[in-house]
């Protein structure tokens, strides 16, 4: 038995609830699908949250930026700001950050994800700190975020998206890993015939399906025009397979295009699990023939890489 398994004596639980209740620290815990199970007062104050609330961290971020409360969110298009920031969120053990609240507070925000996927979110009011540097900080962190993020659809770029495959191929806990391919069908078809408004229309609906269809350990890229990549780390083939079949479903079902309210749209893939030792463009590499083979057998459909291809 471990410390961390040691049960906690009689009664001290409760005191370490009190003591965070009491704290002026902000303290919450996010289960595995990003859910809200924990949140201190001063947590509770700073987003504005019920006592009783149990919502996603994405539904808080909507309803701050909606309301003009709590998270200071500068941006026009939320999902694409939830998609970028989603992109960063819970990918590493360990995230340390700067952010502003509305009501004028500057605090300093840590991340800790835990192997079965909860998170200990901390933040700490730091408003009092010397002002001198943060705006060159901030300037430094925006521009590293948008050399992450494709500006279309606020997932990962092709490049960040190489890196969180990387990391995750570098990290024993994330195995088995299975990465899947993405492809739209016939999507120069509909900016031929309908323009490439339209066809951003549908790459965003696209982003838009992924993202809310993954994991928060997942990673979302687009690393090409229609081509999007998906990272699944801790998921052998079976649930791999299951996660991407019930993304072309919602595909099927969707009709991003007010003006075309009949026209779908869908999406081909190819999924691989990572070999150990196996490079992430060797994988992307057999993951990609496998899309080919997908779209020649009639597209819409997700096959399965050769682990010898």
């Amino acid at each position: 038995m471990t410390d961390a398994d040691l049960p906690l004596p009689a009664g001290l639980a409760d005191i370490f609830l009190l003591a965070h209740e009491q704290s002026p620290l902000m303290v919450a815990l996010f289960d595995a699908q990003d859910v809200l199970t924990y949140a201190n007062k001063a947590f509770r104050q700073a987003y504005v949250i019920a006592p009783d609330g149990r919502l996603t961290w994405a539904d808080m971020m909507r309803d701050n930026h909606a309301h003009g409360r709590g998270a200071a969110i500068e941006t026009d298009d939320i999902d694409a700001w939830l998609a970028a920031v989603t992109s960063r969120r819970g990918k590493t053990p360990y995230r340390a950050f700067e952010a502003d609240l509305c009501d004028g507070r500057w605090i300093w925000m840590t991340e800790t994800t835990q192997l079965q996927g909860s998170m200990l979110c901390v933040a700490s009011d730091i408003s009092d700190l010397r002002q001198s540097g943060r705006a060159l900080r901030q300037a430094h962190v925006k521009a590293l975020a948008a050399a992450q993020t494709d500006p279309l659809t606020g997932l990962s770029n092709r490049r960040h998206g190489m890196q969180l495959l990387r990391t995750s191929l570098s990290q024993s806990e994330h195995w088995p890993i299975c990465i899947a391919a993405l492809d739209l069908d016939f999507f120069k078809q509909i900016n031929d015939s309908l323009g490439h408004g339209a066809g951003d229309l549908v790459i965003c609906d696209f982003a838009r399906l992924l993202q809310a269809g993954s994991r928060r350990e997942d990673g979302c890229a687009r690393i090409g025009g229609e081509e999007f990549l998906l990272i699944l780390p801790a998921a052998g083939l079976p649930q791999a397979q299951a996660i991407v079949e019930r993304l072309l479903a919602r595909v099927r079902l969707s009709r991003p295009l007010a003006n075309e309210p009949a026209r779908g749209y869908s999406c081909s893939a190819g999924l691989a699990q990572a070999i150990w030792g196996e490079k992430a463009e060797a994988l992307l590499k057999r993951a990609d023939a496998a899309l080919y083979q997908a779209k020649a057998a009639g597209r819409d459909q997700v096959l399965i890489a050769d682990a010898e291809q």
